[in-house]
């Protein structure tokens, strides 16, 4: 594994977690409801085109949410799914995912599925290794469906924006290690600290806008300690909630990094046929999937 490859699966692997107990729009922006609509169109169409009773993997598959649409749509389907992170949430009602498998090493016999899915997945893989398993575990007549990122769409576009803004809360402005220090000042205290926590927050509003992580980090840190203050807690206590915030912040610049190499795998569209056309898999149609504006967000790719 990579080193690129082992902070994605870290990055995403405290992602889900994190968020096992429900539902999480991952690194979508926040008119994630439009986006999901889009998604939801283009795997009503795949499902369409699969036999009675098809046996389905889909790879990299997180909450299960595309197991979940495709459930809704068939019934009949036999849906199961993979991810590298080693916890994920509940599995959606009628089907069933497993943790801690990668996309390169699938545990499934040759000609185990009908058909195979990823969307978001496929390319935070090796391309060429995962297009080979897909090729292997996939029965004749099989089908594939790739939802991919486009490095020009609005959801790298987005976490580029978070980016920028968790840089200025935990770099330029280093909010953390700011309160912290205010919190042992001797002249400081918890009181002293929930004023620079606001500041802060204030001055995050400012410069990135109200509801960015400029804004959510000291705010985050802010609620902490009067929190911790409300409960009696001790300074020590304080500054472990507020190191946990910080790293939430890095995991979250984590995950950015790794959508923004899985974009530049994601555009090498050549390689990516080249990859399914080594095992005898040729493309369909590309489709875009696009937001109401009209502005692509995501490829959807099919090969057979």
């Amino acid at each position: 594994m990579s080193m690129g490859d082992h902070d994605d699966a870290r990055a995403w692997g405290e992602f889900w977690k994190a968020n096992a107990g429900g539902d999480s729009t991952g690194c979508l922006p926040e008119r994630w409801a439009a986006i999901e609509t889009a998604q939801r169109a283009a795997w009503r169409g795949f499902a369409e085109g699969l036999r009675q009773g098809a046996r389905l993997l889909d790879l990299a598959t997180g909450d299960g949410r595309v197991l979940r649409w495709l459930r809704e749509e068939r019934r009949d389907l036999d849906l199961q799914g993979i991810d590298r992170a080693p916890k994920l949430p509940p599995a959606p009602e009628g089907t069933a995912t497993r943790g801690g498998i990668a996309m390169e090493d699938l545990p499934f016999a040759d000609d185990s599925f009908d058909a195979v899915t990823s969307q978001f997945g496929f390319e935070y893989g090796d391309v060429a290794a995962v297009a080979g398993e897909i090729a292997r575990v996939l029965g004749p007549d099989g089908r594939v469906g790739l939802m991919v990122h486009r490095g020009d769409g609005p959801i790298l576009e987005h976490n580029r924006a978070r980016r920028s803004a968790i840089l200025w809360a935990i770099e330029e402005k280093a909010v953390p290690a700011t309160v912290i220090r205010a919190l042992h000042d001797p002249r400081g205290g918890i009181a002293a600290a929930a004023q620079v926590a606001a500041a802060l927050t204030m001055l995050g509003e400012k410069a990135h806008g109200r509801g960015t992580p400029a804004w959510e980090i000291p705010e985050a840190v802010r609620r902490a300690i009067m929190i911790g203050a409300d409960r009696g807690a001790q300074p020590g206590a304080i500054e472990t909630t507020i190191e946990a915030i910080a790293a939430q912040a890095e995991n979250e610049l984590g995950r950015i990094a790794s959508l923004a190499r899985a974009c530049e795998r994601a555009d090498a569209r050549a390689d990516i046929k080249a990859a399914f056309a080594a095992h005898g898999l040729e493309p369909g149609e590309t489709v875009p999937v696009a937001e109401p504006s009209g502005r692509a967000l995501a490829d959807f790719l099919t090969f057979s």
